[in-house]
């Protein structure tokens, strides 16, 4: 990972907000000393993607946020569209009295604004993916000077063990596995957040509760999407509460001292089969093959909730 600098990062949200991905963007926005979000841009996955469009308006009016929404890619480079309403409901946000968005989408394409704000700030953008990687692979062969260009991807996505959506696969690299392979082979700085880190950060009830006694309407939602989240982790998973896998991206940009890395070779399986989206992660360097990623392993999974209560306190 680069090193910090001491002005706020620049930043772009990419991401098919879905519910965790709203939390993890409101958590960038109510930190301005370390980020400053230059757009968010929007991808098909956890809804569609005039859904999670919509839905990414909503969230920067939750944060009372002026910041441009870009919408991106429909669909999958290859593979069919998958969606994930079990999870994230039919709309992608299962809260009630939501904000309207107070602006319409920009008419520029999501890749498109990625390619030139990476091209106006040479080294310094970091690009947080908090969904399916069509939009950054579509860039990165657009553009092909990009991954060196970029600062570094921060990606919520793979796992180093099991799957979600699958026994192998994390839905975000099962929903395009062709897209994360080529991000995976770009010789971009990668940093690789999956479900092994991600489930060590838990929603409790009393966490959840935390958040919704903020007193402010960022923290009332938040919970309110967090308890919708909950039943399905305690019916798969045995868990307490949801796990917060998109702001865990967010917060390893504003606290990189939270996580444990290790530099591995990281493949993804494109060939259809049992294993098809499945992040391959050499742990015991087996294969021989150069690190291509750092890939978080542990969490201080209660300085990472002091974090969001922190900073999500401050919004409105």
């Amino acid at each position: 990972m680069p090193p910090m600098t001491a002005s706020p990062l620049p930043v772009i949200l990419d991401g098919d907000p879905g519910l965790d991905d709203a939390i993890a963007w409101l958590l960038a926005l109510a930190s301005p000393e370390d980020v400053r979000v230059l757009g968010v841009t929007t991808v098909h996955g956890n809804v569609g993607l005039h859904l999670t469009t919509h839905n990414a308006g909503v969230t920067l009016a939750l944060a009372g946020a002026q910041v441009p929404v870009y919408a991106g890619a429909d669909r999958p480079l290859v593979r069919t569209a998958l969606t994930a309403p079990e999870v994230h409901g039919d709309h992608g946000l299962p809260a009630g009295h939501l904000p309207e968005p107070t602006c319409a989408p920009a008419t520029e394409h999501a890749v498109n604004f990625i390619i030139r704000a990476v091209r106006e700030r040479p080294g310094e953008v970091t690009l947080v993916a908090t969904g399916p990687l069509t939009n950054v692979a579509l860039a990165f062969r657009l553009a092909p000077e990009l991954p060196r260009l970029l600062r570094e991807v921060v990606w919520m996505g793979g796992s180093t063990g099991q799957g979600n959506r699958t026994p192998a696969a994390e839905f975000n690299a099962l929903a395009d596995p062709h897209a994360a392979k080529i991000v995976l082979e770009s010789g971009a700085m990668l940093r690789m957040f999956g479900l092994n880190v991600t489930l060590q950060a838990i929603a409790t009830p009393e966490r959840v509760e935390r958040l919704r006694v903020l007193g402010n309407r960022a923290g009332t939602v938040s919970a309110e999407l967090l308890t919708a989240y909950a039943a399905f982790y305690r019916q798969r998973y045995g868990l307490p509460g949801g796990a917060l896998h998109d702001p865990v991206a967010v917060a390893a940009v504003l606290r990189p001292d939270l996580f444990r890395m290790q530099a591995l070779n990281v493949q993804v399986e494109t060939q259809e089969g049992l294993n098809f989206g499945r992040t391959v992660c050499d742990l015991y360097g087996v294969t021989g093959q150069p690190a291509n990623v750092q890939v978080g392993l542990q969490l201080d999974d209660a300085a990472f909730f002091g974090l969001l209560f922190e900073r999500l306190a401050r919004l409105p």
